[in-house]
């Protein structure tokens, strides 16, 4: 069966914001702006977008399991958090394994893994990675250097195409991706084999690592560049979920489908901007710091600072 929505899309995104703010200000660092600027994406996804089974991995995370072999049984991907490879199912990939923190968030706030499973971020021994790999919640692949999760997706949803599988692929990207080759050669291969099975959502926030990604390697009009690929490129507002429901109906016959989600890495938070352009990764030089931090960033998402102490 399909999991069915529960909350609204809205309550979605701001139960992912929390959970990874709350996680960052206990832990002393995260991946915080990445929640700002996919909280929408991911919330519409999951809530609406998405057609997945029920989970096929239990809610509390196993722990590693070795990487998969011909002579490894127990190894599995973190894939089972959307449900069966079933034809009529759709697959999800995420390609930039950084987001893990927030793709752990929605899967919590989705119900697909347990309430606590966060108590097993990072832990030796453990598949709730901070940089995800394929056996991760909500990994399917292993996407190693940015850029590759599009390709393996693109593979996928071919053999899919061939087998006449109703369930498409969606792919999760950020903007940086598009700094790597890989991106562009498979946008070619997919518009060439008309591959119109495939779904991508970048997280256009024009951050990375090193700063603004306008100080790095600009990409200039972006959905120009990937429109003149042959691709249906719709640019849009990340946070208006309204906008990305129209973008997501409207793929076109013989093309895959990218949606260009514009969004602020300091969105929901304000706080950040004070931080910019270094938003990357979060951490705290000092006391002083972290709680001028926690104070204003808990007013603005109507969280209890007494709520952060709690484990």
């Amino acid at each position: 069966m399909t999991l069915s929505n529960q909350q609204k899309t809205e309550d979605v995104a701001a139960g992912i914001r929390k959970r990874v703010f709350l996680h960052t200000m206990r832990n002393n660092g995260g991946y915080l702006s990445q929640a700002c600027s996919a909280a929408e994406s991911l919330a519409f996804l999951y809530n609406e977008a998405l057609k997945l089974g029920e989970p096929t991995l239990p809610k509390v995370p196993l722990p590693f399991a070795g990487v998969p072999s011909a002579h490894n049984p127990d190894a599995f991907t973190g894939a089972g958090y959307h449900g069966a490879f079933a034809p009529e199912y759709d697959r999800f990939i995420i390609s930039p394994a950084h987001y893990a923190l927030v793709i752990y968030s929605a899967l919590i706030q989705m119900g697909r893994m347990d309430e606590h499973a966060l108590d097993h971020f990072n832990r030796d021994g453990g598949s709730v990675e901070m940089i995800g790999a394929e056996h991760s919640p909500g990994m399917e692949v292993t996407t190693g250097s940015l850029a590759q999760g599009l390709s393996m997706a693109a593979g996928v949803a071919w053999a899919r195409k061939k087998k006449g599988e109703p369930g498409k692929v969606w792919v999760y990207m950020s903007d940086g991706e598009f700094q790597e080759g890989q991106t562009w050669e498979c946008l070619a291969a997919m518009s060439y084999h008309g591959i119109d099975n495939v779904r991508v959502v970048v997280d256009v926030n024009r951050q990375q690592c090193d700063g603004a990604m306008s100080s790095v390697l600009d990409l200039g009009d972006l959905a120009a560049r990937v429109a003149s690929f042959g691709v249906t490129c719709r640019s849009i507002d990340g946070h208006d979920l309204d906008t990305f429901r129209k973008a997501a109906d409207s793929a076109e016959p013989g093309k895959p489908l990218i949606i260009l989600a514009n969004t602020s890495p300091y969105q929901g938070m304000d706080f950040l901007k004070k931080r910019f352009p270094r938003l990357h990764y979060v951490r705290f030089k000092s006391a002083e710091e972290r709680q001028e931090m926690q104070t204003a960033i808990a007013a603005e998402l109507g969280v209890d600072e007494a709520e952060i102490a709690r484990a």
